[in-house]
Order: structure tokens, then C-alpha cells, then sequence
């Protein structure tokens, strides 16, 4: 309550309220080191109700992480400091996702789970467990009433991800103020409806019904456990404890006073007496716990070198050694099949390339596996009963699928990828967001990715898509154009360690495109001539993905009337952004104003690379239900127009 007040911002009901649940889960069950915050082996605690993200702070100062000093906690919520509004994950503190968005939390922590019991299913031996922890989340009010906990939980149930328990701030307020009016699930039965271990009606102000809950959902490793604890936000303020004046405001000067006399503390605010601080802090404990599972790891060792390796490689999120070999060779494979075939098949061909060289990766689709072709040769199904595997059959969850595989890529061990329709990514927009904004690697497979859908119409023909998931800060998107370019950009996305990919495929089959060896390189470079010309071009037609055969018929038409047309592929508007401005010169001379840009999708986004005296092809509306060939016709998106189109511009 101090930090709220100092900040005169924040949200002091949740910590408070939640106070003595934390107490006794940190002090007593939480495995961890605050010595070395991403120890591999460490039980992952996640706050899903971020807005509580005092208590998190305060938690950590206590236990003896020295990135929350207590100079950090004076300044809650200032610039600079660690101690943001909400939680902010860093790759290597100890705050394990960013939460804020409710619902989220919950779900990233429903894919750090499955890692650990899929991680443990491939490594493990007997007599050596050395994956072996748990996943402990908080969460209030507001994370269950989102829908994605609905789609998150109903899986873990499914999935059986034990070691997961879940600790509910029963409070029954939220910013509107008690819940009465719009929340009146029976979530013990929601849960054990999931098949779930619900431990309902516990005290949350008791510590011993705590401690005797958490020990009935430790024993539980079958089963994720909901523990429903009742507590009372803003416990301690005497005036405003249990009413949403405590929600997300400080408490105020005069009831701080009220509350510390209430409570029996007489600390100065910022100061905690060295008994306490003592008795707090885990740092000889969570040394001794490292220690010992270092010993242990290290006779697994000395039994299983290799699977030691591998598994440390892992952890440690690097790429096999040979990799970068292995992609060419690929890569320089698919190029000398020269096979005419929608990229969405081409991705597929990619995964049966890269997928057997990289364990690591684990994938899946949103009920749509037969049409993203996001299962591989080698993919293995993961079930309730055996986690021994590397695919995950989702069901319709777009938006618990993406925040899943951010919690997987967040726990470590694996490359995340998820499949669904391009127009589908609406779904799960805000899982991608926190994606990007954790700088998370996670591979997006978006197919159907146009007009190009055809007969199931408008509702399900993405026009805006591609061009909104351009506009996302740290996404990087990728439309290729034939097998080739769908086999770098598979590539890109599996280097990517900074942030997601959108792979943007088709349902309809396009050619190949040949390409000297330079040219296939500078396909990562995320654009590049692909046809050039004799000196300096007329004008240059820039395309991405299905509309680049159109641009190649387009130069060769315009060539036969004496038109010098270059060709510009263009897989990655970001990618080519961030190239030196000598080679985007080199690409799109500034010399050469006559430009054309063509991609079946709105024409945002693309005038920077056409300027004022350049034309876009695209398609500024909705579509309609009619055949691909039909559609692209109606739309203009044709040779002929490409060329009718040219000519106008140059004249």
C-alpha cells in the first residue's frame, strides 16, 4: 500500500488481499533462487491478475532478488525501474511472463506446464528426474470471466497437466464492484467439470487451511488443481476493505494510517525490520536447492551424456550445432524440385526438412491441422496419457492456442508453432501482442491468406490482415511466394529469437520462380529483385506472395512492348526495412518513380514503397463467395490489369 500510495497510482486491494496466500506459498513451497532466476529446474509462479503486481514485487524484494531492491519498490511505477504498472518479463530476471491482459497469465502458465511434462516425458529416466517442478498461478475475478481461461483450462483438463495449481483471489469484486450482477458461475463445478482437482472454500486469511490446500494440490500430479481461496480486497484498510474503492486507487493518506494501525505495523513506509528480512529471505535456501539438483543433474550426466547435452542445449535455447548447414541444404533442395504447389504445402514441405534436425520443435493447429498442414512426418501427438511428443491437437482455441505456445516458449525448451485461417488471427490478436512485446519466439502458420479462399466468402477472406500484423511493433511477417521463399522464411522464423512470425501462406498452388544463388540469398534480406532488367528499369513492379507470378507475367508482357520492367519480391516488408539503406537502394532505386505495387489485401502499407506518383493493386473492401479464379478476375488482380495498370503510370 505504501508503493501505491508513493506512485499515487496503482492497484492495492489484489496484494493486500492476497497477502497471506503469498505468505505461505513463498515462504514455504515456491522453489527457487534468487541468486539465479532462470535455474532450469525452478518452480514457474505466474501472477495472471497482473494489476496485483505490488505484491509480486514485494514478494521478490523479500525472498533476496537484488533486481528489486528496495529503492525499486519506492519507485513503483516510474520511469526506468523494474517495477512497471504490470509485470514485464525479462529474459533473464525473475518475473516470468508479462501479465496485465487477464486471462493470459492462467494460459501462458497451461503452456509452461505442458513443458514441464512433456520435457519430462522426453528426458527423464528412472531414478532421474531432473525436470521435475512445479507452476503455481494467482488469479482473481477478472481472469475467469475472460473466455480464454475457458479455452486454456478446458485443455489442461483434457491434457492432464498436472503440477499445475492455480490460487483463485475469491473476492468477488472487480473495477464495477461486486460481481453479483454479471459473474455468478459455480466455478467449482466449472473445474471439475474440466477434470479439474477443485479445492473450494478455503480461507484465504488462514494460514493453516492454506497450507493444508496447497498440500492437497501438491499431492495431486494427475490433475491441475483450482484452489478457490475467499478473501476480503483490500484486507486490513478498515474503511474500504472489501469494496472496489480498494480495486484500483491508492488507499489514501489518512487510510493507509488507519490500515497500518489496524494491522499492528509500525514500520516506517519502506522499512522492514531485520528479523523480518531475515525470515524472508530464500537466497541459502534456494542456493541449497540448485545445489542439490545440480548434483543431481550431474549423475544423470555421468548415466546420459547425450541426453544431458541436448537437453542443456535446450534450456539454453540454441540451435544445433550444424544448423545453418542443414537449412541451406534444405532450403537448395526445395529449390532444385522447382514444384508448383501452394505454400501452405510448401510450409509443410519445409517441416519435414527442418523438423527431424530441431526436437525442440513443438507445434500444433486450432482444430485445423488437415488444412494449415502444421503436422509433420515425424509429429507425434501429445494426450492426457502420454506427453511423450512434440504436437498438440488445440481444438477451436485460436486465442488460448497462441498464449499456450507463448507460455511454452516462455518456460524454455521448446520453438513453439500454432496454426489457423489468416482471418482467424483476429482471435487471438492480444496473445500475439504480448508475444511481441516479450519479444518471444513463436511461429505464427496463417494460410488461406486471401480472396484466393474463394467460395467460403468474405467472413473467412482475410484483406486487412496481413497488413494489421505488419503494423504490429517486433512482429516480424512473412508472405512468400513459392516453395523457395516459404522454406527461407520457415528459416527466419526458427532463427527469430527476438520476437513471433507470421508465416502467410496460400490455399492455391503457385509456381516456382528461378533464381540465381545470389538471389536466393538475399531472399532473408526480406525483399529483392527477382527479375531485372538491361540498365535502368522503366518501372518497377513490386509484389508479396501469390501476386508475384502476376508481377512476373505483367514484366514480361510490358517487355514485349518495349517496357524495361523490374520485378521486386517482396516476402518481408520489416525484414527489407531493416536492411542498410545502400542495398533497399540497390532494390528500389530511388531514381525510378514509376513503381507498382500489387498484393490481394488493402493497400495500406504499401505507398511508402510506391510514393505519390506509384499505384497500388490491392483490394480496399470485403470479398465475395465465388471460385479463387473467378474472385481474382473480378478483383483485378489479372496480368492484364497489372499491365493496364503499369502503362497508366508511366504515362
Amino acid at each position: 500500500m505504501d508503493a501505491v500510495q508513493a506512485a499515487n497510482s496503482g492497484h492495492p486491494g489484489a496484494p493486500m488481499g492476497m497477502a497471506d496466500i503469498a505468505e505461505v506459498l513463498w515462504r514455504d513451497y515456491v522453489r527457487h533462487n534468487p541468486a539465479n532466476p532462470r535455474w532450469a529446474d525452478r518452480d514457474r509462479f505466474v501472477l495472471s491478475n497482473g494489476h496485483a503486481s505490488m505484491l509480486l514485487y514485494s514478494l521478490l524484494h523479500l525472498t533476496g532478488y537484488e533486481e528489486f531492491s528496495i529503492d525499486q519498490l519506492r519507485n513503483f511505477r516510474q520511469l526506468g525501474y523494474r517495477t512497471a504498472g504490470h509485470p514485464e518479463f525479462e529474459p533473464d530476471g525473475p518475473v516470468e511472463t508479462t501479465t496485465g491482459p487477464l486471462g493470459q497469465g492462467i494460459t501462458n502458465a497451461v503452456g509452461m506446464a505442458m513443458a514441464e511434462k512433456m520435457l519430462a516425458a522426453e528426458f527423464n529416466r528412472p531414478g532421474h528426474d531432473i525436470v521435475n517442478h512445479k507452476t503455481w498461478v494467482f488469479l482473481g475475478d477478472g481472469c475467469l470471466m475472460e473466455g480464454i481461461s475457458h479455452e486454456a483450462c478446458s485443455l489442461a483438463g483434457t491434457l492432464k497437466v498436472g503440477k499445475r495449481m492455480c490460487l483463485y483471489d475469491d473476492n468477488n469484486i472487480s473495477i464495477d464492484g461486486e460481481v453479483d450482477g454479471w459473474f455468478t458461475d459455480d466455478t467449482a463445478k466449472r473445474f471439475d467439470a474440466y477434470g479439474w482437482q477443485v479445492i473450494d472454500d478455503v480461507d484465504g486469511h488462514d494460514p493453516v487451511a492454506i497450507a493444508a490446500a496447497i498440500d492437497r494440490a501438491a499431492a495431486e500430479t494427475e490433475r491441475p488443481t483450482m484452489i478457490c481461496c475467499k478473501t476480503v480486497i483490500g484486507f486490513g484498510a478498515p474503511n474500504k476493505q472489501g469494496t472496489a474503492s480498494t480495486h484500483g486507487a491508492p488507499l489514501g493518506e489518512e487510510e493507509v494510517a488507519a490500515a497500518r494501525k489496524a494491522l499492528g505495523w509500525e514500520p516506517a513506509p519502506f522499512e522492514i525490520p531485520p528479523d523480518i528480512a531475515e525470515a524472508w529471505n530464500a537466497t541459502e535456501r534456494g542456493a541449497a536447492m540448485e545445489s542439490s539438483w545440480n548434483e543431481a543433474f550431474g549423475a544423470y550426466n555421468a548415466e546420459y551424456p547425450d541426453l544431458a547435452a541436448e537437453f542443456a542445449r535446450r534450456m539454453a535455447g540454441k540451435l544445433p550445432h550444424g544448423w545453418c548447414k542443414h537449412a541451406d541444404k534444405a532450403i537448395a533442395e526445395i529449390n532444385a524440385e522447382g514444384a508448383k504447389m501452394a505454400t501452405r504445402q510448401a510450409s509443410r514441405r519445409a517441416l519435414n526438412a527442418y523438423a527431424p534436425f530441431l526436437p525442440e520443435m513443438a507445434g500444433g493447429s486450432a482444430d485445423l491441422t488437415g488444412s494449415n498442414l502444421t503436422k509433420h512426418d515425424t509429429s507425434t501427438p501429445i494426450s492426457g496419457d502420454d506427453a511423450k511428443g512434440n504436437y498438440v491437437w488445440f481444438g477451436v482455441r485460436e486465442f488460448g492456442m497462441t498464449a499456450i505456445c507463448n507460455g511454452l516458449a516462455l518456460h524454455g525448451g521448446f520453438i513453439p508453432y500454432s496454426g489457423t485461417f489468416l482471418t482467424f488471427s483476429d482471435y487471438s490478436r492480444n496473445a500475439l501482442r504480448m508475444a511481441a512485446l516479450m519479444n518471444l519466439q513463436n511461429i505464427l502458420v496463417y494460410t488461406h491468406d486471401s480472396i484466393g479462399l474463394g467460395e467460403d466468402g468474405p467472413t473467412h477472406q482475410p484483406v486487412e490482415h496481413t497488413a494489421s500484423l505488419r503494423l504490429m511493433p517486433n512482429m516480424s511477417v512473412w508472405r512468400p511466394c513459392d516453395t523457395v521463399e516459404t522454406a527461407v522464411a520457415w528459416k527466419y522464423g526458427l532463427e527469430n529469437e527476438t520476437g513471433p512470425t507470421s508465416l502467410v501462406l496460400t490455399r492455391q498452388g503457385l509456381p516456382h520462380q528461378e533464381r540465381t544463388a545470389d538471389q536466393i540469398a538475399d531472399i532473408a534480406r526480406g525483399g529483392y529483385t527477382l527479375r531485372d532488367c538491361e540498365g535502368t528499369p522503366d518501372i518497377l513492379l513490386i509484389a508479396t506472395g501469390s501476386e508475384v507470378e502476376l508481377a512476373m507475367g505483367a514484366a514480361d508482357a510490358l517487355a514485349d512492348d518495349g517496357v524495361k520492367a523490374c520485378v521486386v519480391s517482396m516476402p518481408s516488408t520489416d525484414v527489407f526495412d531493416a536492411q542498410d539503406a545502400e542495398y533497399r537502394e540497390s532494390v528500389l532505386p530511388a531514381a525510378v518513380s514509376a513503381r507498382v505495387a500489387i498484393e490481394a489485401g488493402v493497400t495500406e502499407g504499401w505507398w511508402r514503397f510506391v510514393g505519390t506518383q506509384g499505384r497500388v493493386i490491392g483490394l480496399d473492401r470485403f470479398g465475395e463467395s465465388a471460385p479463387a479464379s473467378e474472385l481474382f478476375e473480378h478483383f483485378g488482380f489479372t496480368t492484364e490489369n497489372v499491365v493496364a495498370v503499369a502503362k497508366d503510370v508511366l504515362n
